[in-house]
């Protein structure tokens, strides 16, 4: 297993208010989306979780070759699209798709989406979409 984490001065279980971490460095945005990162690398979790929204009408391809991703509805209609097999998903609040493979993939916004987001390893906080829709692999 892995070993406890190291709880020196710090006494209490993680709690963070999302709309108090919209306000912060915590909220990162590109054309289209906003991510505010509740939990990243430096919390010691093993991954990070991140409340996603993302605009109608908007499409976005990425390609997270370094990271696994689950990503779980909770509001909005769209589509994901597996760029390998052309097999597309509608995705609508209660549905999950993990990116097991490290699939390539275009997910296209009917409406306005929000998405609960796990990445494993976790992001730090300061990672950007490279041209190919991937993060670096931040040293952590």
């Amino acid at each position: 297993g892995r070993p406890a984490p190291d709880r020196s001065g710090v006494n209490t279980m993680i709690i963070r208010d999302f709309h108090q971490a919209k306000n912060t460095d915590r909220r990162v945005a590109d054309q289209k989306w906003e991510s505010v990162r509740m939990l990243l690398a430096d919390d010691g979790m093993g991954f990070s979780f991140h409340i996603t929204t993302i605009a109608a009408g908007s499409a976005h391809t990425f390609h997270y070759k370094n990271h696994f991703e689950s990503v779980y509805c909770i509001s909005g209609e769209g589509s994901i699209e597996d760029l390998a097999t052309g097999t597309v998903h509608d995705l609508r609040p209660g549905v999950m798709y993990a990116l097991n493979l490290h699939d390539r993939h275009t997910l296209r916004c009917k409406t306005e989406m929000v998405f609960a987001c796990c990445f494993n390893p976790p992001v730090t906080g300061k990672e950007v979409h490279r041209e190919d829709g991937s993060y670096a692999l931040e040293n952590t």
